[in-house]
């Protein structure tokens, strides 16, 4: 089975392109930026705004495609509306129509648990805008579909979008834990390796086909009971520091609003990797990339 990765050099989909490896699949990795983890003989460097580009990379061989390509921090997404539209919106629909044309047997969209929710700003807008167009390519073309929203994901590699390796570099190099809020807000953490194994596993089941899942942990944490646990993680050596009393954009404890939602299944990894082992992983993968630093 031979499968594209658009936007597999990032942080989740770089994971779920060693899964997909793993197992055996021929995989190409579609993408603007280069990444460690990723074997550059894999890499084929593609702007999802370039349809003549999109089409080069989907050919009549490939089977499934994964999109986790375009604007993904919702912080910056609120700063750049029209960005966010043309990679979010635009960009995915460049890959549809190929997908289309190519007649796969699946597309696999990497969406947001802020898809349904009246929080999440324009990145938000523009993940509902494209679970409603992929569902149309379906009912039009009969493009079958797998839309997985996803949670809060994290782990010990660096990126802009892995908000706990963040939180845990800042509290290494400042020894401050910084939040916005009151710290109530609450997440359902899952390991990037848990998320791209069951990530893999839709491809596998005609059972997710045409269906959405959501996909989160099960470890329910508020803000502030994370700071603590890192904080207790580090002896309570650390100061927790409040930037902004309120974070624009983000939910509190759900990101549904009631607005006649698509039904969806919640996929959940079973076994997982344990938070406070995620936690601890994050720490000494930033200890040693700062010992690196120092020693070169």
């Amino acid at each position: 089975m031979k499968v594209v990765v658009f936007g597999g050099s990032g942080f989740l989909g770089s994971y779920v392109v060693e899964e997909l490896l793993k197992r055996d699949y021929e995989v190409v990795v579609a993408d603007v930026y280069k990444s460690e983890y990723i074997d550059e003989k894999i890499y084929k460097k593609v702007n999802i705004l370039d349809l003549e580009n999109v089409k080069r990379i989907i050919d009549k061989n490939v089977d499934y495609v994964y999109n986790f390509a375009g604007m993904s921090n919702l912080d910056e997404a609120i700063h750049y509306p029209v960005k966010t539209f043309e990679l979010n919106i635009i960009g995915n629909m460049n890959i549809l129509e190929v997908c289309k044309e190519q007649n796969i047997k699946r597309f696999i969209y990497a969406s947001s648990a802020y898809a349904l929710s009246k929080d999440g700003s324009f990145y938000g807008l523009s993940k509902q805008t494209s679970e409603k167009v992929i569902e149309e390519y379906q009912k039009r073309f009969n493009l079958d579909y797998t839309i997985i929203r996803y949670g809060s994901i994290y782990s010990e590699r660096a990126s802009h979008n892995n908000y706990i390796y963040n939180l845990i570099k800042k509290a290494l190099t400042e020894g401050i834990l910084e939040y916005k809020g009151d710290g109530e807000d609450i997440r359902e953490y899952i390991h990037a390796g848990d998320a791209a194994k069951l990530s893999v596993d839709i491809i596998e089941s005609d059972e997710y086909k045409n269906s959405h899942i959501i996909l989160t942990g099960i470890e329910k944490l508020k803000r502030k009971d994370l700071l603590v646990m890192i904080n207790e993680i580090f002896g309570n050596k650390l100061k927790i520091k409040n930037t902004e009393p309120e974070y624009f954009g983000h939910y509190k404890i759900t990101p549904y609003s009631y607005q006649h939602p698509t039904p969806a299944k919640k996929l959940i990894a079973n076994p997982y990797i344990d938070m406070g082992q995620g936690l601890l992983e994050c720490i000494k993968t930033i200890e040693n990339e700062k010992w690196r630093m120092e020693n070169e």
